[in-house]
């Protein structure tokens, strides 16, 4: 629900009807209108009724909202934000992103050459699990913990912030320490425990779509992380499952402005999960840019061919490096 209140409404009167409502349990946002004060109300709002807020002299319109999202919206939040990625890197609202690295950290010497090569092509952040969620409990699991120490030495030594993936609650006070953006995997998309846990850290999060979860779904999930008031979150379209078998997943081309259009959050494209094919990642992550995405996540390993995790859809530092240089050229021609 979104309260308008008129031109000439007092102070003491916003205060009144926010004390009201804040009884009732409800949150209050502010939403930034060119000349008008309004007020964005979280919660379960079935029991207020027009007639009641008539009462208000100073109350011009009431709207309800019929999304089941509200603060990922764009209802509460008109204007794209702008979020804070650590070290100066930014993403949003005209600031571009790429996060990139390998899928999985397997020793220092892995990690740290993939992090020079791709920050020296332009990197914004610095991409690397450390614990692995595997569809088969055979397959490599990652480093865990020696993992995250491995990707604080390739952070110290490029000065990119690093990005990976929360896969418990029994990690949050070590990320919440020693992670910059904190990544809420496909698997976890609906793992609320999880995201309200995560969204209490005051941390930066990257959330991907489930692997069969539709769009609305996914700002739900947002609004798991942004309720506490704490978080701040960047939205991914990792691709979906179909019945198609030529790729890994399906990737939703197509999710990218719908995204943009609903949601104020900068969304990123992973065209390395959503294809699974190595030679896919190049045209799909352009195709992505064009589409107006805010950011990408891609694989790169310095050997695919030998890599522990996912190698099949991992590129390489000079095919990075040939995208980076591209992607700008498609940016300016998306800008014109």
């Amino acid at each position: 629900m979104i309260i308008i209140l008129k031109d000439d409404a007092l102070p003491a009167q916003i205060d009144e009807i926010k004390s009201a409502l804040t009884a009732r349990g409800l949150q209050i946002k502010g939403i930034q209108g060119e000349s008008k004060h309004i007020l964005g109300l979280v919660g379960d709002t079935s029991g207020l009724s027009e007639d009641a807020l008539a009462r208000y002299d100073y109350i011009e319109r009431v709207t309800r909202i019929s999304d089941p999202y509200k603060l990922s919206g764009r209802h509460f939040h008109p204007q794209d934000s702008v979020v804070d990625m650590g070290l100066g890197a930014k993403i949003g609202g005209g600031n571009f992103a790429v996060m990139a690295g390998p899928c999985s950290i397997e020793s220092e010497e892995q990690i740290l050459s993939v992090a020079k090569d791709v920050k020296r092509s332009g990197a914004t952040a610095l991409r690397g699990g450390a614990f692995k969620p595997r569809s088969s409990p055979y397959s490599f699991q990652g480093l865990g913990l020696d993992g995250l120490e491995l990707l604080k030495i390739a952070r110290e030594k490029t000065g990119l912030p690093i990005v990976t993936e929360i896969m418990s609650e029994e990690y949050l006070s070590v990320f919440a320490r020693d992670v910059d953006v904190i990544q809420i995997g496909a698997r976890n998309m609906q793992n609320f425990a999880l995201l309200r846990a995560v969204g209490e850290l005051g941390k930066t999060v990257l959330l991907k779509r489930g692997l069969s979860n539709t769009i609305e779904e996914l700002l739900q999930a947002a609004d798991y992380l942004l309720a506490a008031g704490k978080s701040r979150v960047i939205l991914c379209e990792r691709g979906i499952r179909t019945f198609e078998t030529a790729t890994r997943n399906t990737l939703d081309i197509s999710a990218v402005p719908v995204l943009k259009k609903k949601s104020h959050l900068p969304v990123v494209v992973d065209p390395s999960h959503g294809t699974g094919v190595w030679d896919l990642v190049y045209p799909m992550a352009l195709a992505s840019v064009a589409a107006g995405a805010d950011g990408l996540i891609i694989e790169v390993h310095n050997q695919p061919e030998c890599a522990l995790c996912d190698g099949q859809q991992s590129i390489t530092p000079a095919l990075f490096d040939k995208l980076m240089r591209r992607i700008e050229k498609v940016r300016e021609a998306v800008r014109e």
